[in-house]
């Protein structure tokens, strides 16, 4: 019988370089009050969130992955020929095939990387960071380049009191690497699939298929909804509360260190209200930085992790080198949870 010959990649892997893209339009609550029975003062007690970006027309999944990419190629201080796997985690590429991952490998310049995209909602950016460091240490790739991108406003019912106000659009990437120390701790991750009905789109896309339009969802003018994300925000709220802020302990367990080890948080910025009770669960100590993008960006699903990260940096808010908790969860139920160290 032959033997196969072992694979050689890095002792570690760690992440290198981190980059964000936000678009121009800038949406304050105002516009989503709009269409719904609220106030200004409900929305950011409810959610933290005072503004959110909007896509506009050119900035497309593709585009503003690239945008974010080419800033965290840059920030890990290396060459897109250098990127050896693009790994993109969206819900709102609206092309079931092929994935925007092919392409964006293509307009970034790199040399053939393989491209694949993952479906696995707001918890992707943790799944995707996981294969990443999987494929550095096993060698299939030196460097993998990890999006979360969304353009949920493509995915938003802005006559829907309970999610209207929720969702941003944006593209945060991260460049992971070999290290000669660990610095991507193990990853807690998994689904509740009993669960599942909690977030899920309005419509599936074969119901418009069918052709009889009476089964499918109309506005208040009469006109066919597009599918939405819809959500049932007491349940969610629950769930991400006193579940996820036991993975984010096992996360740190699992690393080996405790709450007094870290420097930062950055949880999914779904709600400042579950950011909040997770820290206080958690028990996490005043000196540990917290990212509360969520409050200017609002809820970017996959790409609120790296967004959050981003910005933090730019700020100072946080340095390299900082050990940071991140974790993230959502539809399907999904999470994923880890320790990293920050570029």
């Amino acid at each position: 019988m032959a033997k196969i010959k072992p694979s050689k990649g890095a002792p570690y892997a760690r992440i290198l370089g981190v980059g964000g893209y936000r678009p121009v339009r800038v949406v304050p609550n105002e516009v989503i009050l709009e269409k719904i029975d609220s106030s200004d003062e409900w929305i950011r007690s409810r959610s933290g969130i005072e503004t959110r970006h909007w896509a506009g027309p050119d900035e497309t999944v593709a585009a503003m992955a690239i945008e974010a990419s080419g800033k965290a190629i840059a920030d890990a201080g290396i060459t897109a020929e250098q990127i050896g796997a693009v790994v993109v985690s969206t819900v709102s590429h609206f092309s079931q095939t092929p994935a925007v991952a092919t392409e964006i490998a293509d307009k970034l310049g790199t040399d053939k990387a393989a491209a694949f995209d993952i479906s696995a909602g707001c918890a992707g950016f943790g799944y995707g960071l996981t294969l990443a460091k999987g494929m550095v240490v096993e060698g299939s790739a030196e460097h993998v380049l990890v999006i979360g991108v969304e353009r949920l406003s493509d995915l938003t019912d802005l006559e829907d009191r309970a999610t209207a106000f929720l969702f941003g659009d944006g593209a945060g990437a991260v460049v992971v690497g070999p290290s000669q120390e660990p610095a991507i701790g193990p990853t807690v991750w998994g689904s509740e699939g009993d669960k599942s009905e909690t977030i899920k789109q309005t419509v599936p896309w074969d119901r418009f298929h069918v052709g009889d339009v009476t089964t499918l969802p109309l506005d208040s003018e009469g006109n066919i909804k597009f599918p939405a994300i819809t959500q049932e925000g007491q349940a969610v709220f629950r769930w991400a509360v006193f579940e996820m802020a036991k993975v984010a302990q096992q996360a740190l367990d699992a690393a080996g260190i405790t709450p007094d080890d870290l420097d930062v948080f950055i949880p999914h910025q779904a709600n400042v209200r579950i950011i909040d009770s997770m820290v206080k669960t958690l028990k996490l100590p005043e000196h540990v930085t917290v990212a509360r993008d969520i409050r200017t960006t609002g809820n970017t699903s996959a790409a609120s992790i790296p967004l959050a990260m981003e910005r933090l940096l730019a700020t100072g808010e946080a340095k390299s080198g900082d050990t940071a908790l991140v974790i993230g969860f959502g539809a399907g139920l999904v999470f994923a949870a880890t320790v990293v160290t920050l570029p």
